[in-house]
């Protein structure tokens, strides 16, 4: 086999592609769409968190960044309840706020702490602890977890850049390469 079609054959794709179920910011026509598989107490994703805002300032308009889920609980113990929270948040459109407010308050996922967060957006918590008693959203965040695996997702955080899995490194400046080499290949095409 040809060292081109074997790297083809090797590279992962998200098995469920970008779409309305998604959380996203920025257009869903943007020309580059990044998604994020991630948890809410990995260390690395926190330190990724600052990465991807500086790289959706950097692209403005031309990116989209979509955030998926991946509690790694046997590792994170609040990672779970904190995924939860978050898509609970988005009922009351304010997933954003939340993730962000998740990412920068790492250190403070335990259940009090949510609802103090819930609090913040003035989102009711009796709401809040009702869903992680009758585990409402665990389903929601389970689709998120099993299109990652199915797509390839082995650790947090992990990303794909329209569609591919982006293996090499996730600093700015890798991550703000990989994301122009693949707004000109989509020009490309065009």
């Amino acid at each position: 086999m040809a060292r081109g079609m074997l790297e083809t054959t090797l590279m992962s794709r998200l098995s469920v592609p970008f779409g309305p179920r998604d959380h996203v910011l920025g257009s869903a026509t943007a020309p580059v769409v990044l998604v994020e598989y991630g948890d809410y107490e990995c260390p690395y994703c926190g330190r990724a968190y600052p990465i991807v805002k500086q790289l959706q300032r950097r692209f403005g308009d031309s990116l989209a960044f979509v955030f998926r889920n991946f509690p790694l609980t046997e590792l994170h113990p609040d990672a779970l309840r904190a995924a939860e929270t978050a898509e609970w948040a988005a009922l009351g459109r304010q997933f954003w706020p939340m993730h962000d407010y998740l990412f920068e308050h790492q250190d403070q996922l335990g259940p009090k702490d949510l609802l103090a967060a819930a609090a913040r957006f003035s989102l009711d918590g009796h709401q809040l602890r009702t869903a992680w008693r009758d585990r409402a959203l665990r389903a929601r965040v389970a689709e998120d977890v099993a299109s990652g695996t199915t797509s390839g997702v082995a650790g947090t955080p992990s990303f794909f850049i329209n569609g591919e899995l982006h293996e090499d490194a996730w600093d700015v400046d890798s991550l703000a390469l990989a994301l122009e080499a693949a707004g000109a290949r989509k020009a490309h095409r065009q």
